[in-house]
């Protein structure tokens, strides 16, 4: 009589495998995206541009990556969630190693926004690919590895390049960048094991228009498509502009130096993965509850003009934000019963989008008010954010929690 399938479980050979493959493919898609904004100074500097036209390298390539992160899900849902993020891996990585040999800032500009389109298939499937694959009762632990995986490739993704920079130019600093992408891939294609629970389906766009809109009428679904919004809106805006802050008149630091401070991304390593378990333990609840209050005390440390109190700040920030992305991204999957991807696709859609607008927009406001104003937006974002959350503990109650385990019976 054959073994019936079992879903991965904390503890067992598979469960580890698969999340030591999506942590890989969470540190090359994340170090892809981000290894130009630890360098938008020394972009400035080269092509006598303002921050927010240097911060077009980011927010191009989030824009797009939010325009193609619902393509590429509907692509998984005939082709496979592995064979998408392969392929998406794979192309970043090559069109990483050419970004450094642009000859002009149009072209780079172009090659991020391309560089957008081919990262978008890791993002839009990983986390429809953990809840297909990864019981419920360890999906947020497992996600949360997934997530780790992205801050650590934001980290290599920022600080390799600021420290580079330093030492030689941007372009060898965005080619040392790109070969991290390149191994993270290579971890992903060595350990990620094969789909136990995905079902082909014919690529249509009558379909997947439905399947989308069944999502937006969601209201749990749709109030977490835009507290992904607010919440990467804000987050993006503060890396982006903290640095033109730390390099300027006001503190003097080398972009080396200045750089460290995205070690801070460890710490939304280890927020990511104690908020998937404690959201596995308490209910998403009670950890988007507090998650909240502390990214905004974070970002009220950035303030002060004193170093040491925005180091901590910063860290208190990063540390909230991972912890609020990675209950929702988790929420997100469980609230969907069926086609994940797509439900999954909006979620990243609104989060890069928010990236993107609120990452340009921020750069207006900077070059208006300075960090004062910058920190203001932001916070108008994470109230926002707040409000959000109180809606969906409000509106849902135990139901929402309870929906992981229902799950689980039914798995």
């Amino acid at each position: 009589m054959p073994q019936a399938v079992v879903a991965h479980q904390a503890g067992t050979k598979g469960y580890r495998r698969i999340t030591a493959a999506l942590y890989g493919a969470g540190l090359a898609s994340f170090a892809a995206m981000y290894c130009t904004q630890a360098l938008l100074p020394a972009l400035s500097a080269s092509y006598r541009i303002t921050p927010a036209t240097a911060a077009l390298t980011v927010s191009l390539t989030t824009g797009m990556l939010a325009l193609s992160i619902i393509p590429a899900s509907v692509l998984s849902e005939r082709y496979g969630r592995t064979t998408v993020m392969l392929a998406s891996g794979m192309a970043s990585s090559v069109i990483g190693m050419l970004l450094p040999w642009s000859p002009t800032l149009g072209v780079l500009l172009a090659g991020r926004a391309l560089h957008g389109v081919a990262l978008a298939g890791i993002p839009a499937v990983a986390m429809a690919f953990l809840a297909e694959e990864v019981h419920a009762s360890s999906l947020g632990s497992a996600m949360g590895r997934y997530v780790a995986g992205t801050t650590v490739g934001g980290l290599v993704g920022r600080i390799v390049p600021s420290l580079v920079v330093d030492v030689s130019n941007w372009r060898v600093a965005l080619l040392a960048c790109s070969a991290t992408t390149l191994a993270g891939t290579a971890v992903f294609a060595l350990l990620v094991p094969r789909s136990q629970f995905f079902t082909p389906k014919a690529a249509s766009a009558r379909a997947a228009i439905r399947n989308l809109t069944a999502h937006v009428r969601n209201p749990v679904l749709l109030k977490l498509f835009a507290l992904g919004s607010v919440l990467m809106g804000g987050f993006v805006t503060v890396y982006n502009y903290l640095g033109y802050r730390l390099t300027g008149q006001a503190f003097g630091l080398a972009s080396s130096v200045a750089g460290l401070l995205f070690v801070l991304y460890l710490v939304g390593t280890w927020t990511s993965v104690v908020a998937g378990r404690l959201a596995d333990r308490r209910g998403r609840r009670f950890v988007l509850g507090a998650a909240l209050p502390i990214t905004v005390t974070g970002l009220l440390l950035t303030v002060p003009h004193a170093l040491v109190v925005i180091v901590i700040g910063v860290g208190v920030f990063t540390g909230g934000f991972f912890a609020a992305h990675t209950v929702a991204s988790g929420w997100v999957g469980a609230v969907a019963h069926r086609d994940r991807a797509e439900a999954s696709a909006l979620y990243l859609f609104s989060y890069y989008l928010g990236g993107s607008v609120a990452g340009a927009l921020g750069g207006l406001v900077y070059a208006v008010g300075g960090w004062p104003a910058t920190a203001w937006f932001v916070g108008g974002l994470l109230i926002a954010g707040s409000l959000l959350v109180a809606l969906l503990v409000r509106e849902n109650g135990s139901r929402a929690d309870g929906l992981a385990s229902s799950m689980a019976t039914a798995r």
